[in-house]
């Protein structure tokens, strides 16, 4: 009688000391091999850019007087830093990206929850939520910039607490409101649409799971389908918070900065499309490329989520 060997068990994916698979290391390996094109086309496309702005931003030069360039060190960046007004466009900026962004955020949500669980007409309305963000930011700014004029536009009409003489753009406050509003309608389709693919991986099975425990909508929303998006959500308030915080075209089309309404981007134009100045314009370019580096590293440390572990791989 022949004795049958018994073929050994595959063996486990070994774990590094960080927790990180073989299966885990072979697809990061090969990620960084497939985005490796791209990378070096975009260092190509944006290196010297970048250099030239640094370099330019250690220089007192001006378009009017391209001879009389001189080296300043830092000075363009301790005047910037000094200066109240790029404090007052830098609280601006952040005000605009923290109430665009939030308000996104709850609106879209909303919007991808529809769009996620709508049964008839599902393309419909899909295409009409999502038909703001199609638009041109700048025919969307002139657009609005009529809705809120006092002399013909609908807005002070359809508020009964607003008098139909009332001047948004002429004061800070209303001017602000109004740019916020024309950038909430433009952008929340984005945030929608990147929530929405956050829901889409939700497993049906643990929501049918919490229903049976009698969880209640609500619990189920804050239990269940909120904590399993946590990466998508990052990920929407991320490109979203980047994106305002650059925000130009908006206030360029309605308020040309003025009532105190110019953000930092608008104030870099100022120097240096208006005033020629290339040096300080410079310095505030790299300082609004610091700032979005800073806000970044500010919102993944903020929600700490393990993409491995969220594609239920860690």
């Amino acid at each position: 009688m022949t004795s049958t060997a018994i073929p050994p068990a595959p063996a486990p994916a070994t774990k590094t000391r960080n927790g990180a698979s073989d299966r885990s290391k072979a697809e990061n390996r090969l990620g960084q091999k497939l985005v490796a094109p791209a990378i070096v086309l975009m260092l190509l496309v944006t290196a010297f850019p970048m250099l030239r702005a640094i370099w330019l931003s250690v220089y007192d030069y001006a378009l009017t007087a391209p001879d009389d360039r001189s080296f300043i060190g830092i000075d363009n960046y301790v005047t910037a830093l000094t200066d109240p007004l790029f404090w007052k466009s830098t609280g601006i900026t952040v005000l605009y990206m923290l109430v665009t962004v939030a308000i996104e955020l709850v609106i879209g949500f909303i919007f991808a929850l529809v769009m996620h669980r709508v049964i008839f007409g599902r393309g419909i309305v899909r295409t009409s939520i999502l038909i703001p963000y199609g638009i041109i930011t700048v025919v969307s700014g002139f657009t609005w910039q009529f809705a809120f004029s006092y002399q013909n536009g609908f807005v002070n009409g359809w508020l009964p607490f607003i008098s139909d003489d009332f001047n948004w753009f002429g004061d800070t406050t209303p001017a602000v409101i109004a740019i916020c509003i024309s950038e909430i309608w433009k952008t929340t389709p984005f945030m929608s649409l990147l929530l929405l693919a956050g829901l889409a991986q939700v497993s049906e099975d643990m929501i049918e799971a919490a229903k049976v425990d009698g969880a209640t909508w609500w619990q189920r929303m804050w239990k269940v389908v909120i904590p399993n998006m946590r990466a998508a959500i990052m990920v929407a308030i991320l490109f979203r918070a980047l994106d305002a915080y650059r925000i130009f075209d908006n206030i360029f089309v309605m308020t040309n900065g003025a009532e105190d309404t110019q953000s930092i981007s608008f104030l870099t134009y100022r120097q240096t499309i208006e005033q020629f100045q290339l040096g300080m314009g410079s310095a505030l370019s790299v300082l609004l490329f610091l700032s979005v580096l800073l806000i970044a590293f500010l919102i993944i440390k903020l929600f700490r989520v393990d993409l491995a572990q969220a594609r239920q791989e860690g």
